[in-house]
């Protein structure tokens, strides 16, 4: 199959990756007359009940991949652990949006924290710890105290751990399986944020209103909007997430964590990590804006100019993990409530179920509405 730059109603974008944010991906191609083809080896996959087509099948079988890409106009994919070989040999293939540069990028955190150096974003002071000697200089220079991450592979507080005492070092690198790692410094920071940022083909880029994240054992529980932050800082974590998106040459959508770190001349804010594809942070987006952020994607990978990133409403996001599913006769009772479930056969504890959006009319004066360059 030829490759195209720009796709058409009709045309087909595979998929890798079968959870829910491949589902929701699949939901925003249908209304835009684009088919979806899904390639995960979980024959539960959810994303399958919503897409064209699906392909059970390993990510690393290439005759597997081979017939994907054939039946595909253009790729993209719901999760930053694709391995890097499954990524280039697509990219061979068929257009692959966001590219492999995003993954080999996102997918090791010293890699990463360069690149976000690079681009000049604030990121938390941070070493690269190769063995015990590497993580006792490192805590030295930071006080004693850090958290240690893995280099790969680490997502909703896998792959690190906390050390404020000294008896949490001992064991530290065992922990983490004595992989390679980062210690990043311990930063006092006031909230937690996410600034959703897309950017299309034509390298035009704009960014949703910056969320304010609750996360509780880990994992996001909430996303505000507004947040509880003036518009100069808003419009500082926007073009920051603005300058990280042009600096990759990115197309797509991705999320940027920020922390807001308080300091001698007011809050500033630092970059935590990237997460090339639409994000948790952003579902808010879907009951908030005319144009959400799944739609963004599906846009820019599509090769089509994006929508609008302004709200027309102010939300409350509340993810639903594990049995709290279970309540969703309540929220539907919720007349301000919008309930989006994931169709996974199985509650277990820690796993995303769904999510709901609690929609208030937008209060002028109390945030941004989205910007675009």
């Amino acid at each position: 199959m030829p490759l195209r730059a720009s796709l058409r109603p009709g045309d087909t974008i595979g998929i890798l990756g079968g959870g829910q944010l491949g589902r929701m991906l699949a939901l925003a191609a249908a209304p835009l007359g684009l088919k979806t083809h899904i390639f995960c080896p979980d024959p539960q996959s959810p994303a399958f009940e919503v897409a064209d087509a699906h392909t059970i099948a390993d990510y690393e079988d290439q005759g597997a991949l081979e017939r994907f890409a054939e039946t595909c106009d253009a790729v993209t994919y719901e999760f930053e652990n694709v391995p890097a070989g499954t990524a280039a040999f697509l990219e061979n293939r068929v257009v692959l949006r966001p590219g492999a540069r995003a993954l080999e990028i996102s997918q090791d955190r010293l890699t990463e924290k360069q690149f976000l150096e690079a681009a000049g974003a604030d990121v938390a002071p941070y070493r690269d710890i190769a063995n015990e000697g590497d993580l006792f200089a490192a805590l030295a220079a930071f006080g004693g105290q850090g958290v240690l991450k893995t280099r790969r592979f680490g997502y909703d507080g896998k792959g690190q751990v906390m050390i404020r005492a000294a008896e949490d070092t001992d064991t530290a690198l065992e922990r983490i399986g004595n992989a390679p790692a980062v210690l990043e410094a311990l930063i006092p920071f006031d909230r937690e944020m996410s600034v959703i940022v897309a950017r299309d083909a034509a390298g035009t880029c704009g960014a949703f209103d910056v969320s304010e994240n609750l996360h509780r054992n880990h994992i996001l529980h909430t996303s505000t909007v507004p947040a509880g932050i003036g518009p100069a800082l808003a419009e500082t974590a926007r073009a920051m997430a603005i300058r990280i998106a042009e600096a990759m040459d990115y197309v797509g959508v991705m999320g940027v964590e920020l922390f807001v770190v308080p300091s001698p001349v007011g809050e500033t804010v630092l970059v935590n990590e990237i997460a090339p594809r639409v994000h948790n942070s952003g579902h808010w987006t879907q009951d908030a804006c005319l144009c959400d952020q799944f739609e963004q994607h599906i846009r820019a990978v599509a090769g089509w100019p994006l929508g609008t990133f302004e709200r027309h409403s102010d939300a409350v996001m509340t993810n639903l993990i594990g049995d709290a599913c279970d309540s969703w006769p309540d929220i539907l009772r919720d007349p301000s409530a919008r309930l989006h479930l994931y169709g996974k056969t199985e509650s277990r504890p820690g796993r995303k179920m769904g999510h709901w959006n609690r929609i208030t009319p937008h209060q002028a004066g109390n945030g941004s509405s989205g910007q675009k360059s």
